[in-house]
């Protein structure tokens, strides 16, 4: 017998209204809503109901796998520490970004990576984890074993996604060389002489690695089907790169230019959902809040904090005039999930997967209350 829950007296947040009601779940699927008051069912007691979020940039495993320097904790311990509070957050599909590509700031090797990886595919077999979980492949392109990592991921059906990016001096990210010096000097404890040869050897491997990576590893995901993300583009002309390789979706552009010539080139925009919550870039690049008003931000991504996505959410509809609350949930579910070609998910409709989220607002804050992925209670 199949089984059915009715989630009754919640407002549920639509793709385009916010409407009082009922939803029904038959069989992990969203089987019908009901805007009457439904007499059966669990009481939501007029708290909202959105469909789960879509995080597709993510970088908080790595601290649950290298809590500090030279401390390594059991991978899938790691694992299940992510995904516990990932899914408390509200996210029910995760793009667990691993790192592809060591530099000096970078603690955890190429072997650490795929343990990792191995960790949430063994996981997802197990049927361990709350949220659905997918490899996002973050390739660092100027490093010199750039390659050599990317290979240790070699037809794995898990990848879904990979970025392509250019952390060394000068550039994109970290444009401004005072910015780079307080971040780097600080994270890794160097005098000035110790950092201006870390800058002349990164902006070395940079001119020789960079340009050959980022073709090889453009042409090897065209192959394997896997969606192209670029990277803290700061000028048209690095996104006049990025779409001469097919990519799709543009990750933290750094200026405003950039993000509007990504938009022209038809990419998805995705901000840090901490950048819109902080109200500016840690970084001192271009605020998410800026190129929402200008309409030039599509997605926002909790990058190191899980729980900032859902309260960007909740934010944006009141920080930028014109964005309704159903418009700025979709920048964290809809537009994400059909982004990577997810097109069952990410809207509280019929025939949709039942990744739902229960939340209440205190003090401005949003409480997730309960999550369930494919009409399992997973938190």
């Amino acid at each position: 017998m199949t089984h059915e829950t009715i989630l009754r007296n919640a407002r549920i947040v639509l793709a385009d209204a916010v409407v009082e009601g009922s939803v029904k779940i038959v069989g992990g699927r969203i089987a019908g809503l009901d805007t009457g008051a439904a007499g059966i069912g669990e009481d939501l007691e007029g708290d909202f109901l959105i469909p789960g979020l879509v995080e597709l940039h993510t970088d908080h495993l790595e601290r649950h796998f290298a809590p500090r320097p030279k401390v390594r904790w059991n991978p899938v311990a790691a694992v299940l520490a992510h995904d516990a509070q990932v899914a408390t957050s509200g996210i029910t599909t995760v793009f667990d970004a691993l790192r592809i590509g060591l530099d000096e700031e970078g603690d955890v090797d190429a072997d650490g990576m795929r343990s990792l990886a191995d960790a949430i595919e063994d996981s997802i077999a197990a049927g361990r984890l709350r949220a659905d979980h997918h490899l996002h492949l973050r390739c660092e392109v100027s490093a010199p074993d750039c390659l050599s990592a990317f290979a240790r991921f070699e037809d794995d059906p898990h990848v879904r996604l990979a970025s392509l990016m250019d952390h060394s001096p000068g550039q994109r990210q970290f444009t401004d060389l005072e910015t780079y010096a307080a971040y780097y000097k600080a994270n890794m404890k160097m005098d000035d002489a110790a950092f201006r040869r870390f800058c002349e050897k990164r902006t070395a491997e940079s001119q020789c690695n960079a340009a050959p990576n980022r073709r090889a590893i453009s042409a090897a995901c065209r192959e394997r089907g896997i969606i192209l993300a670029s990277h803290d583009d700061a000028t048209p002309e690095h996104v006049a790169e990025a779409a001469a390789v097919g990519v799709r979706v543009a990750e933290f552009p750094t200026t405003t230019a950039a993000a509007r010539a990504s938009k022209e080139a038809g990419m998805a925009v995705l901000m840090g959902a901490p950048n819109l919550v902080r109200g500016g870039s840690h970084s001192g690049n271009v605020s998410a809040r800026a190129l929402a008003r200008e309409g030039a931000l599509d997605i926002l991504s909790s990058d190191y904090i899980p729980f900032s996505l859902i309260q960007a959410a909740f934010s944006l509809s009141t920080l930028v005039e014109g964005i309704a609350l159903p418009q700025a949930v979709a920048k964290v579910s809809k537009i994400p999930a059909e982004a990577v070609g997810l097109d069952d998910r990410g809207v509280i409709e019929p025939g949709r997967r039942a990744d739902l989220v229960r939340v209440r607002l205190d003090g401005g804050i949003p409480v997730v209350r309960a999550v369930w992925r494919e009409g399992q209670r997973v938190a």
